[in-house]
């Protein structure tokens, strides 16, 4: 949606990419005529690369590597943008584990090994049958959540699930797979990202302190991918008396972005201006 993030920031001073990834939405910021780019991730390879990738800006890009709720950021910028969820980037890596997809080791920590937390594998084999189905309920929005945990604690006590294709087939298994429907692990996979990076809270904490930094009239702007996500935007959106929302509904992708990339579909737009002082 990167028309649409023009649309609300492009031109603008200072702008807060709070979730560089691979550089494209700081790339068409600069491109605008947005002076200066602050590029937040806490994925060590998204800030090597995206470094290359908009190095010929210069000083007007800075990479800064840190979850969104902990960076340090400047007072009086102009713009902040979240594009939430994981990217196209990790997904593609196999060795990331993000991927129901692909075969690979079972970890979808976004900070990569060097992050304290613990890898999609260790909840998965260190869960209770009942946290699972908190979290598979809670975070997957998962209707067979029941069957997928008992099947994930009884293909674990043998050996631990230690791959995503491993855990991919205990879930199909758990719950079939109709022919042209959406792959049945999906939304396992996507609560335990959720979980493991803490995406919720994440974003739960660092919104209060963006919108903090804002100067008057400055805009913030927030692509989400699930409902979890654009319910806690819409929320603190809604109830934050320095903001103005500027999007009644939410903008979704036009049908020629989703043709050409499908992941676009599920994205929800959602942009707001803190009032004047």
């Amino acid at each position: 949606m990167v028309a649409e993030v023009l649309g609300f920031l492009g031109g603008r001073g200072v702008v807060l990419d709070m979730t560089l990834g691979g550089g494209g939405h700081a790339e068409a910021l600069l491109e605008s005529g947005v002076e200066r780019v602050i590029g937040v991730d806490r994925d060590p390879t998204a800030i090597e690369l995206a470094s290359e990738r908009l190095a010929r800006f210069g000083e007007r890009f800075t990479p800064v590597r840190a979850r969104f709720s902990e960076a340090d950021l400047p007072e009086g910028v102009d713009g902040v943008l979240y594009d939430l969820g994981v990217s196209s980037m990790q997904l593609e890596d196999a060795e990331r584990g993000f991927s129901f997809r692909l075969a690979g080791p079972l970890d979808m920590r976004m900070g990569g090994e060097s992050e304290a937390e613990e890898s999609a594998r260790d909840l998965v084999n260190r869960a209770s049958e009942e946290d699972l189905l908190r979290l598979l309920r809670g975070l997957g929005e998962e209707r067979h959540a029941g069957r997928v945990a008992r099947a994930i604690v009884r293909a674990r006590t043998p050996r631990p699930i230690e791959s995503t294709d491993e855990l991919a087939r205990v879930v199909t298994g758990a719950i079939g797979r109709r022919p042209g429907s959406p792959h049945p692990a999906r939304r396992t996979f996507q609560a335990l990202r959720i979980a493991v990076n803490r995406e919720l809270e994440e974003l739960a904490t660092s919104l209060p302190r963006a919108v903090g930094v804002l100067a008057p009239g400055g805009r913030v702007v927030t692509i989400s991918y699930h409902s979890l996500e654009d319910r806690v935007v819409k929320r603190f959106f809604r109830d934050d008396p320095a903001l103005h929302v500027l999007t009644k509904k939410v903008v979704r992708p036009g049908d020629a972005e989703v043709e050409e990339n499908p992941r676009a579909r599920g994205a929800k737009l959602r942009a707001a201006e803190k009032a004047a002082a």
